[in-house]
């Protein structure tokens, strides 16, 4: 995902250092602001792959 604002990513990024919930997105649900402060929340987290967890 393309992050817009550069500046509201860190935010994000740094909510989550700060130990507060993604609930604490100050932005409007589904707003482009909302969207870069969640990709700066889950920045340090691994992306989700198609293929599910490894099965053994």
């Amino acid at each position: 995902m393309a992050v817009v604002s550069s500046k509201i990513f860190e935010e994000g990024k740094a909510a989550k250092a700060m130990g507060r919930p993604d609930s604490a997105n100050p932005y409007e649900a589904g707003s482009q602001e909302s969207l870069d402060w969640l990709e700066g929340y889950t920045a340090d987290e691994p992306e989700p792959s198609a293929a599910g967890p490894d099965e053994d």
